[in-house]
């Protein structure tokens, strides 16, 4: 029997047969998946918390808007590279097993924070700080390239279809726990700590963490088989799965439609994403004057009161679909990006939690329907590989220089509200993207069967399938 869970397959007088899961095995799956994004944000939690010291630790005392626009520099180079970890991570995932390969950018991935946390400051080794800074980033980079896609190609292919979308959700849950994890502890380490001792060795501590995450991330994923629709590829398709090495000139050739859709819709989801996830706890203190620790708490805050609408909206796309939603946050971004900046820049901490509270809201539009929607865009013979390129292509050019382009908008212009404007041109991107998307929620994955964690189910699904083909 294949190791990736109970299945059997349902058919009667030539009916397109459907894949039964096993229920359990699905949980383990999604578990198994969201744990690679919490050590992700994790890191990103830290780093975009910890912004400003790293800036003092890693780089010449010239100018504190010099420093922290290094940092930000270092933070969005490491997305250059992201886009070759996809093209790489994600056709061997196609190739040798979705499995095998989030194991690989798991360890690595984990290795690149820890690296960090080992790193002398400036004022030890000089310029080899910022350089080792730059390479562990690079690493990080290169091997979030391949993870993103993957997972939520895994979870997608062991999820039922009816419930792909709330399943799929608890990939971004995982997302948000692990930032606001990472949130909370640069908050409580800020908070128990004088700001010399933070500065020397205190804002180490969370980088080093990620070290037993990854560990504990690791032993989840072995302890699975591959995905039912990759068993079915691989053991029907041999020769076309071993011919993946060259999938990236099919991803472009074949499915370049598909392509640009995804980059759209990643676009959108990702500027609000690093938007308020990685700018806006120094933008408050930065550019607002707001107290460190005060800002760092109020984004936390924020984050947590709209996490937990990540799975009931992915629940809720299981049923109306996922492009109203999704259509919903775009037309969101482009009608209410001001005026959250206007609420923030009143600068008391109820108009900056409202404010804040505004780009969750629409940030959960996005999170709880695009790791169901993505996978949905290309067959299984291709999905890792085109996700991973597609995801990382946006995210290299628009998510994560999302906080360095904003930073230099404010620098340049003088202008505090000048950052919505990039909101308000992701939002149209993605009402775009969104309207071009078919809507995949209730459908098999392409070139996958019908799946569904319990026999009757399953008729039905193959059933459905029939009569729409």
């Amino acid at each position: 029997m294949p190791t990736g869970g109970r299945r059997r397959r349902w058919s009667r007088r030539g009916e397109r047969e459907a894949t039964i899961v096993d229920e359990g095995q699905v949980r383990r799956a999604v578990a198994a998946a969201a744990i690679g994004n919490t050590v992700e944000w994790f890191d990103f939690g830290v780093y975009s918390y910890l912004a400003v010291v790293i800036s003092q630790v890693f780089f010449p005392p010239t100018s504190p808007t010099a420093q922290l626009l290094s940092a930000f520099a270092a933070f969005a180079v490491a997305f250059l590279v992201r886009p070759l970890g996809g093209f790489f991570f994600g056709p061997l995932g196609d190739r040798i097993g979705r499995r095998t390969v989030l194991a690989t950018t798991m360890v690595t991935m984990a290795l690149g924070t820890v690296a960090i946390g080992l790193i002398p400051s400036y004022a030890t080794i000089g310029i080899w700080a910022p350089v080792l800074l730059l390479v562990a980033r690079l690493v990080q980079g290169f091997s979030t390239g391949g993870e993103y896609g993957g997972a939520a190609t895994f979870v997608a292919e062991y999820s039922p279809d009816r419930r792909r979308g709330f399943m799929a959700s608890w990939l971004e849950l995982g997302t948000l726990t692990g930032y606001s994890l990472g949130a909370g502890l640069v908050i409580a380490l800020t908070a128990a700590l004088p700001p010399q001792d933070l500065q020397s060795w205190g804002w180490r501590i969370p980088f080093l963490l990620a070290g037993p995450l990854g560990i504990v991330g690791l032993y989840l994923r072995f302890r699975l088989g591959e995905s039912p629709a990759y068993q079915e590829s691989s053991a029907a398709e041999d020769e076309q799965a071993a011919a993946t090495w060259r999938s990236l000139r099919t991803i472009f050739g074949d499915h370049w439609p598909a392509m640009l859709k995804c980059i759209g819709l990643v676009l959108v989801f990702n500027v609000t994403n690093y938007m308020l996830t990685a700018y806006m706890p120094t933008y408050l203190s930065a550019v607002l004057g707001f107290p460190h620790t005060g800002a760092l708490a109020l984004v936390l805050v924020a984050m947590v009161l709209v996490m937990g609408l990540i799975v009931v909206l992915g629940r809720f796309s299981d049923r109306i679909g996922r492009r109203p939603i999704a259509a919903l946050g775009s037309a969101a971004l482009i009608v209410l990006a001001f005026p959250a900046f206007l609420l923030i820049g009143v600068g008391s901490a109820p108009a900056v939690l409202a404010g804040l509270l505004v780009m969750g809201l629409v940030l959960v539009c996005f999170s709880s329907t695009m790791p169901s929607t993505l996978p949905a865009l290309f067959p299984t013979e291709v999905r890792y590989g085109a996700v991973s390129v597609g995801f990382n292509i946006a995210v290299a050019l628009f998510g994560g220089t999302t906080p360095l382009i904003s930073e230099a908008l404010v620098a340049a212009t003088g202008m505090r509200s000048v950052p919505a404007f990039l909101l308000v041109v992701a939002g149209a991107v993605g009402l775009v993207a969104v309207w071009a998307t078919r809507e995949p929620a209730g459908r098999a994955l392409p070139g996958s069967k019908p799946t569904a964690t319990g026999r009757h189910e399953a008729r039905e699904r193959a059933e459905e399938e029939r009569e729409a083909e």
